[in-house]
């Protein structure tokens, strides 16, 4: 039971100190609803996690490991939003959004050597997406995660047939995201890749292989359809909004 009781803490914060210090002001803040429990919180959050100037957080937030996590100015975390910053961390640049459910999760009990997420500044998270970052994830400024985009920078080693896959340990190669890139709802990034700046992944899409700067890759596998450098866009056409 106590060896139990151990891995369970180890689990959940940095050590026991910080585990109780961060339930005691989760559970008695994390709860309130409104504009007074997003200012409350982010006062009160300061003590637990790193914040540089004032992050609105919403109600529902789960955070563990929250000595991990560092937040710059003006950071938006959304309800339901679970960030799980076991060593390696999660940082969240000025101004970024972190949308509804989103779950950000490095969980590294392995001793993985670039586990952790990095999200550049002024770059939107979308609803119900999935960060795993045992490998290691770093998106750039400006980037855009549409709804329910998964970015899975680890993968199952499976080769030998006389073991069950989960005995068979993990590959941890990391994914990289470049400034100003747009990822399309629904789309899976898998480990090892590196995408460039100003790429469009169109919705959908799974992304096994590395894909250039200035780009659009679409399907399953993604491949690259159009290099906007070489071959741009046509204007959008007259009389069609654009904000």
């Amino acid at each position: 039971m106590r060896d139990q009781l151990q891995l369970y803490l180890e689990r959940q914060a940095t050590s026991v100190g910080h585990y109780v210090a961060e339930q005691i002001i989760q559970a008695a803040l994390g709860w309130v609803p409104t504009i007074a429990g997003v200012g409350l919180r982010g006062l009160a959050y300061r003590a637990i996690m790193q914040m540089d100037g004032l992050a609105a957080i919403e109600d529902g937030v789960r955070i563990r490991f929250a000595s991990n996590v560092q937040l710059g100015k003006g950071v938006y975390l959304d309800h339901g939003c679970y960030l799980h910053a076991c060593p390696g961390g999660i940082r969240i640049g000025a101004a970024s959004l972190v949308m509804k459910n989103a779950i950000l999760h490095v969980y590294n009990f392995r001793d993985l050597p670039h586990a952790g997420i990095t999200i550049g500044a002024r770059s939107l998270i979308g609803e119900a997406c999935v960060l795993r970052g045992q490998g290691g994830i770093t998106i750039g400024d400006d980037v855009y995660l549409g709804t329910l985009v998964q970015l899975l920078a680890v993968n199952h080693v499976f080769a030998d047939t006389t073991r069950p896959i989960s005995a068979q340990g993990i590959t941890a190669q990391g994914i990289a995201i470049g400034n100003g890139s747009w990822i399309g709802s629904g789309a899976i990034v898998l480990d090892g890749v590196k995408i460039g700046r100003n790429v469009v992944v169109g919705a959908g899409a799974l992304v096994t292989k590395d894909i250039p700067d200035y780009c659009i890759a679409v399907g399953n596998p993604a491949r690259v359809v159009r290099n906007l450098q070489r071959d741009p866009l046509p204007e959008p056409p007259a009389g069609l909004a654009v904000f």
